[in-house]
């Protein structure tokens, strides 16, 4: 079963004469274990593809499937409960890492495990674990200020990381940092994507960062142009995993 399907998926925004495409029949299917980029300039409509599928943005046209189940099909299908369905099964992670400012590292992974109602106490073991997973064990209890640009983006990695989504979806998530952090993320996320067997979707408009993507969408003028792939790869890092 494909962790995420789209098929024709399109996006408008506005009526008439003023309308604009932003996607226009995008269609593809993400393999749970895989690490997909979706490369793009700005403007190309890589964010809207990727909250469309994010059950953000609801799509114009197009079928949608996250984890076997169809969530759009021109329109969202009725009865869903889009905040459940994003809680449960997705995972976010953005440009600037949103983190609260106001709570300890540790606390801003918990906050993402306990609105999902797990217990205090699983909810902090569950955090202790993610963020000591991702050498951050020493900083537990610093908050978001006294955090470096990578240490910061690898907790809100970790929050996206706790209710175990079957999808992650990443919003140019190195775009604030420097060459050896964004490949240092970069890199985890490849790892993660083996390890927890999440799919995981990347926007990005920087070529440096995807060195060992599973598959590269190309996106130009709301369209995916072309698309690149690493099947070799894919397969002898899935038998390692």
């Amino acid at each position: 079963m494909f962790a995420v399907e789209v098929e024709k998926l399109t996006k408008i925004y506005g009526k008439g004469e003023t309308a604009v495409t932003a996607i226009a029949d995008a269609t593809f299917q993400v393999s749970p274990g895989e690490l997909v980029a979706i490369l793009g300039p700005s403007g190309s409509g890589k964010t809207t593809l990727l909250t469309s599928i994010g059950l953000i943005n609801e799509p114009t046209r197009g079928r949608v499937v996250i984890d076997g189940a169809a969530v759009a099909d021109d329109g969202w299908l009725p009865g869903l409960d889009l905040k459940r369905l994003r809680r449960e099964k997705l995972g976010f992670i953005f440009q600037a890492h949103n983190l609260i400012p106001f709570l300890t590292a540790l606390e801003n992974v918990m906050v993402a495990l306990e609105i999902n109602s797990l217990s205090r106490s699983a909810a902090r073991g569950r955090a202790v674990e993610l963020l000591t997973a991702l050498n951050l064990g020493h900083r537990l209890y610093n908050y978001p200020s006294s955090l470096s640009g990578g240490e910061a983006q690898r907790v809100a990695i970790a929050r996206a990381l706790a209710n175990r989504p079957k999808v992650i979806l990443a919003d140019e998530p190195t775009a604030a940092l420097d060459t050896e952090n964004g490949k240092n993320v970069m890199s985890l996320l490849k790892r993660l994507a083996v390890e927890n067997r999440s799919a995981i979707l990347v926007v990005t408009h920087d070529h440096r960062m995807v060195e060992g993507f599973d598959r590269i969408f190309h996106v130009s003028d709301g369209r995916i142009a072309g698309e690149k792939n690493n099947l070799e790869e894919v397969a002898q890092r899935h038998e390692l995993g």
